[in-house]
């Protein structure tokens, strides 16, 4: 028994040193290379694992490459893989580029990739321009009405341009400019609506796709409404300012006036009150005069006389003004 339990301690021994083995060299994944004429080493699959690197990740995509025809190494894939990048996309963008004939190097598409955009739906797009929709862009022409458009971009991405270069929101930016330049400077809305193709003329023209990662094939406008009549609502506004301001002086001058109204009236009610002071020494005055004897008993009655006199005269011309007002009253009513 102890010959036989030591042979099969060894055969355990051996069958799991055998199973890390195989786990740890990748050799099913060197044949599948071999076969499809990869040339790669044992050792380098075995340098791969000591590096943390998944070696699937970097055969499967180079078997594609080679079979696809492109000359792309295993370091090359190793070292943008390490650098994070996606290796089996860019081997897939590099594919499509080449067979649509567009020059991409895999340093442009590593480096395409490690700056955060899809190289493989850039290479998708300058194939198959894409049309981006730009929301409703409201614009005024010089008469004061607005206009309301709403434009399509075709644009087609630009490879040498997509590290650095801006992205759609860029182009919709300055679409949208383009579109409100255009509008603001048609003398009416009329001319917008029966030329729409202006706009995207004139859009075209001004190069708003330098600097982007994009180029712009074509403008189409989609929608063109009318909006208010921004110019009316304006000179309604300016009116209802001019006569609130209007209405603040009116009131304005009209405090003053009442101020000046109570300020004479003020003034009159201290002249009465100095004429009844006034008033009240004319007694005093005369009874000074009679102790003195400035003033007699025949001057005093004379004085009265001819303060009744006065009075009568002014009760007489008050009568005649009253009668002449009722003659002038009856000779309206009669005709």
């Amino acid at each position: 028994m102890g010959p036989f339990v030591s042979l099969l301690v060894m055969l355990a021994l051996g069958f799991v040193a055998l199973v890390f083995l195989l786990s740890f060299i990748p050799i099913g994944l060197w044949i599948s290379a071999l076969a499809a004429g990869v040339k790669i080493g044992i050792f380098t699959l075995i340098g791969m694992r000591l590096r943390r690197v998944i070696p699937s990740r970097i055969v499967n995509p180079l078997i594609k490459a080679v079979k696809a025809g492109l000359s792309v190494s295993a370091n090359q894939l190793e070292a943008h893989y390490l650098a994070g990048g996606n290796v089996d996309r860019v081997v897939n963008a590099l594919i499509a580029a080449h067979r649509a004939n567009i020059p991409l190097v895999f340093e442009r598409a590593a480096a395409i990739d490690l700056a955060g955009r899809d190289v493989l739906q850039a290479v998708q797009m300058s194939v198959n321009p894409r049309v981006i929709e730009t929301p409703r862009v409201a614009a005024v022409a010089k008469n004061g009405i607005e206009v309301i458009v709403k434009a399509r971009v075709t644009v087609r991405a630009n490879i040498d341009r997509l590290v650095g270069g801006a992205g759609e929101e860029t182009i919709i930016a300055r679409v949208g400019e383009g579109i409100v330049t255009t509008v603001g400077s048609a003398e009416a809305h009329k001319a917008v609506l029966e030329n729409p193709d202006l706009i995207s003329r004139t859009v075209l023209d001004k190069g708003l796709d330098a600097g982007t990662a994009f180029e712009i094939l074509s403008i189409d406008i989609a929608d063109v409404d009318v909006g208010r009549n921004i110019g009316a609502q304006l000179q309604t506004d300016q009116a209802e300012a001019d006569k609130q301001i209007a209405q603040a002086k009116a009131e304005e001058r009209r405090a003053m006036a009442v101020a000046k109204e109570q300020e004479m009236k003020a003034s009159v009610q201290e002249m009465r009150a100095k004429v009844v002071e006034a008033e009240a020494e004319v007694p005093l005055a005369m009874a000074e005069a009679f102790r003195k004897g400035n003033l007699g008993v025949m001057d005093y009655y004379n004085m009265k006389n001819i303060l009744a006199d006065t009075g009568m005269r002014d009760s007489i011309a008050n009568m005649s003004s009253s009668d002449k007002k009722e003659e002038t009253i009856i000779k309206k009513d009669k005709k």
